[in-house]
């Protein structure tokens, strides 16, 4: 375990821009786990007499028209919009490698179907299709999972399946198979290992992908339902008052949106470094 950790920490203080990621990415974790135990106000409660108040002492990002702390808000709304990405994007890395990994090492009909599969997806605009499947199936929360996973696909089956394709003749699985080993043996143990690096800088930027998907839903009145706090519901509820000089109430929820995929993009390289059996070395 320590020499794990000692590689992470080479990692970072190799980049300090990867650095200063990881550490937006451990503060979006800490705030999705307690941000809602430590917000100074219930983030569903309206009041009235303090609506469209700018940021100040007791409020920090200002109120909304109802009243309601948009700093309470957008901190409770971490925890949503990275649930859903999580979720999202290991159903669809889940899925993705075992198809990639099969299509590659095998070939044939199974490959030629999962390809038809992915680029299937492909063929239409991402988001649209989100949009769809959405549309078709309800605005809850998991069928905006299921449809973050659905665009998303496509990018793992390609990645598992070009990697495993190009190693499936290498010399050491040709040693492995001679060794005795089996199909799933060598997929899952020698295989699979080496096609993480690249696959998880794909995780990296499909993270902020899936939280600019559910956030874009939200926006458009296809994602989550209000009053639930959500960085796209925020920034769609303040947009209407830019032009009337509130800007906060958008400005705010759309710079921690900003930040969050920011952080997910940066962090690709360290990602794959991490996860690299050759840099272990």
């Amino acid at each position: 375990m320590s020499d794990t950790l000692r590689h992470v920490r080479h990692v970072l203080d190799e980049n300090p821009v990867t650095k200063v990621a990881a550490i937006l990415f451990t503060a979006f974790v800490l705030l999705a786990l307690v941000g809602p135990w430590i917000v100074p106000y219930d983030p569903l409660a309206s009041d009235s007499g303090a609506a469209l108040q700018p940021p100040s002492a007791a409020h920090w990002f200002g109120t909304d028209a109802l009243g309601r702390d948009i700093f309470s808000r957008t901190i409770v709304a971490t925890r949503l919009d990275m649930g859903i990405a999580v979720a999202a994007v290991s159903l669809s890395f889940v899925i993705g490698i075992a198809l990639g990994l099969v299509a590659g090492y095998h070939g044939g009909w199974w490959d030629a179907g999962v390809t038809r599969l992915a680029d299937t997806i492909m063929a239409f605009p991402l988001f649209v299709l989100a949009m769809g499947i959405v549309a078709a199936l309800g605005n809850t929360v998991g069928n905006i999972v299921l449809a973050t996973a659905i665009i998303n696909l496509p990018f793992y089956i390609r990645v598992a399946r070009a990697e495993t394709n190009v190693r499936r003749s290498a010399g050491f699985i040709e040693a492995a198979r001679l060794s005795g080993n089996g199909d799933w043996r060598i997929l899952t143990r020698h295989l699979f290992p080496n096609i993480l690096p690249p696959a998880m800088v794909q995780v990296s930027l499909n993270m902020g992908w899936a939280i600019l998907n559910a956030a874009g839903l939200s926006f458009i009145g296809l994602g989550v339902r209000p009053p639930t706090p959500e960085w796209g519901i925020l920034v769609a509820e303040g947009a209407q008052f830019i032009v009337s000089g509130e800007w906060w109430v958008a400005f705010f929820p759309g710079a921690v949106l900003m930040l969050a995929v920011f952080s997910f993009n940066l962090l690709g390289d360290a990602l794959r470094d991490i996860f690299d059996p050759r840099k272990r070395t």
